[in-house]
């Protein structure tokens, strides 16, 4: 297996998780900017893979199947983080929504895929924009700190709940897309 640049960037997400959660632990004030910046750089990392991949045809099946599980793993455990720290009902219901979200289309790939189908539930564009507001949202609520006279860690919670709604969005339109072959195996 030859390891290209996208997937060393991948295999960095998946190192920074633990850095993520030692720093978010540590008993100092500037945590919640390093926990921030943590994830921050896992996520620019994220879209750097896929430019690098694209840009100089550097795809790999290791790289492929190891890029969505560093993304999901990255956000779970911020998502984690986030509500072992604000244990809130709306905190926790926009979690339990973009993780059980990631769970069933990552089910529902992996059954298309058996079937013949993944290309019937690529990704699209809501889900980019998903992913945006989600990260944005994750580095707000990791911060927590008022900047510039805006309270920060709120502007995340709406940014949150806005994410987790784009999420139920992405995830009926890979059921709707979906919705045929399902149809059709339930038939036969």
């Amino acid at each position: 297996m030859k390891l290209t640049v996208p997937t060393m960037l991948t295999l960095l997400r998946i190192l920074l998780i633990p850095v993520l959660v030692l720093v978010f632990y540590l008993p100092f004030k500037w945590t919640n900017f390093a926990a921030a910046f943590i994830f921050a750089f896992a996520s620019i990392t994220d879209w750097l893979d896929g430019w690098i991949a694209r840009r100089y045809n550097q795809y790999s099946a290791f790289g492929a199947f190891l890029d969505p599980v560093a993304d999901k793993l990255m956000v779970a455990v911020a998502l984690l983080l986030t509500v072992q720290k604000h244990p809130t009902v709306w905190m926790a219901l926009w979690a339990a929504v973009i993780i059980g979200r990631e769970i069933a289309v990552s089910a529902l790939r992996e059954w298309m895929a058996e079937l013949g189908q993944r290309a019937t539930v690529k990704v699209a564009g809501i889900g980019k924009i998903k992913t945006i507001v989600q990260m944005v949202a994750l580095v707000c609520l990791l911060y927590q700190e008022p900047f510039a006279g805006i309270n920060v860690f709120m502007v995340g919670e709406w940014l949150l709940a806005a994410a987790a709604l784009l999420t139920l969005w992405s995830g009926l339109l890979y059921l709707r897309a979906a919705w045929p072959v399902l149809r059709e195996d339930a038939r036969s």
